[in-house]
């Protein structure tokens, strides 16, 4: 799973699991290219910067154009505050989705031919919240849930050329995450939750990238890899144990 020779562009990545993925991939060889409005607070080793925002198309094609050749997209840049639907308007809940769906159409439709000509591959950073309720994230789960259905229709109309894979990405441990979850007796709290016993780190999400980009997937495309520990256990079984009958069985 080598990338030598490869050139890689991360948006969003300076930091959490864009920063994972930068360097997974540059580790696996690849000249990485990291974007975001701001720099990071501390450099990546090996990672070049470059300040674009890619909600702006002018600022991607300023990029791209500086691009000799483009191998490997990994639309990363995404987010959201915690916001009940109810406490906002549908136009800053539109920021979210322009944000986490729209931005990386626009750098995936701008990065399509330099992607063609090297026969390169796009990778969404997809969400769990895309595949169940997001309370407090409704739009944010909305637009990742429109990110994997568009990877897949991208993946049809620009086969053969191009490969497009979307990664489903649950709860990993990131600088915030103390602050995102209440401390660290809540990140221990939550990671209880999750089957395999703890958050996914960065570099767990890099590795699983540096996979759908190398030539070890070469025939892997429109594909969503689910990367969440086992995902969650259903509600259901603690209710049925708290009953009494032990979670055994299930009917319906």
């Amino acid at each position: 799973m080598e990338l030598t020779g490869k050139l890689a562009v991360v948006t969003g990545g300076t930091r959490g699991v864009g920063a994972g993925i930068a360097r997974a991939l540059a580790d696996a060889g690849a000249e990485v290219v990291v974007c975001a409005r701001k720099p990071p607070e501390v450099p990546l080793k090996g990672v070049e910067f470059r300040q674009v925002d890619v909600r702006d198309a002018a600022s991607v094609a300023r990029l791209l154009r500086e691009l000799p050749r483009l191998d490997v997209l990994v639309n990363n840049a995404g987010g959201t505050p915690y916001r009940l639907l109810a406490d906002a308007d549908a136009e800053r809940h539109a920021r979210v989705l322009e944000l986490n769906l729209v931005a990386p159409l626009t750098v995936s439709l701008a990065a399509y031919g330099l992607l063609r000509g090297s026969r390169g591959s796009v990778l969404m950073i997809g969400s769990v919240s895309g595949t169940r309720p997001s309370p407090g994230s409704a739009a944010y789960g909305a637009a990742k849930a429109g990110l994997e259905n568009l990877a897949r229709s991208m993946a049809v109309e620009w086969a053969p050329e191009v490969r497009v894979n979307t990664l489903v990405v649950g709860m990993v441990r990131t600088e915030r995450s103390a602050l995102h979850y209440g401390g660290e007796r809540g990140v221990a709290a939550v990671a209880r939750t999750v089957p395999l016993g703890r958050l996914a780190e960065p570099s767990d999400v890099g590795a699983a990238a540096v996979f759908l980009a190398s030539d070890a997937a070469a025939y892997i495309s429109g594909a969503s890899l689910q990367l969440h520990g086992g995902g969650e256990r259903p509600a259901f079984l603690d209710a049925a144990t708290v009953n009494g009958t032990g979670g055994r069985g299930e009917s319906g």
